[in-house]
């Protein structure tokens, strides 16, 4: 098992384009605002729908208790100017030295490449400063646009799982993309 040690606090990170920082639960009403999009909680395991200002507390408070047990790392993606996009992070399992990257960004700033530019970021942050050797991603298989940002991380699909994941009562595909350490940074788009 490999030690993965989370900074105490939070850190932040920074892009040509966007800070990426701690939530807080001042963002309670933009994160109910965005990830209450039944668009975004359709495409993500996780973000029910209806989403809830209960949901997001819930959210943001399990973010800092899982930083605080080195368990994810995840990042409130944001303009310079404060506005809040999206959120991106990394989920940790130390025992295999590797992480799942997880994302999601709000519908109006879709097409922008925001997932892409932060999603760079925090997988660089990972292979740089935590020492993973690799980083697992997935998505569901009618969301290309999720599995386009993998490949342009210079993620490699690695498999497809027909059916394998519920959500809302039916059973979604699941692609599967990975990205080790020696690999990042080869063929990715800028």
């Amino acid at each position: 098992m490999v030690d993965i040690v989370l900074p105490e606090e939070q850190l932040t990170l920074t892009t040509d384009r966007l800070v990426l920082r701690p939530f807080g639960l001042a963002d309670v009403p933009t994160v109910v605002a965005l990830a209450g999009d039944r668009t975004i909680a359709e495409n993500t395991l996780s973000i029910p729908h209806p989403y809830t200002e209960a949901d997001a507390e819930d959210w943001i408070n399990q973010q800092q208790a899982d930083g605080a047990a080195s368990k994810a790392m995840t990042f409130a993606i944001t303009l310079p100017d404060g506005t809040l996009c999206g959120s991106v992070g990394l989920g940790l399992y130390p025992a295999y030295n590797m992480a799942e990257l997880g994302y999601w960004v709000g519908r109006p700033f879709w097409g922008r490449g925001y997932a892409t530019e932060s999603g760079a970021a925090v997988v660089d942050w990972g292979f740089s400063r935590l020492g993973l050797n690799r980083i697992n991603a997935t998505h569901f298989g009618d969301n290309p646009a999720s599995g386009r940002v993998m490949e342009k991380l210079g993620m490699t699909k690695e498999g497809y799982r027909r059916r394998q994941t519920p959500k809302w009562g039916v059973y979604r595909d699941v692609a599967l993309y990975g990205l080790l350490r020696e690999d990042w940074g080869k063929g990715r788009d800028s």
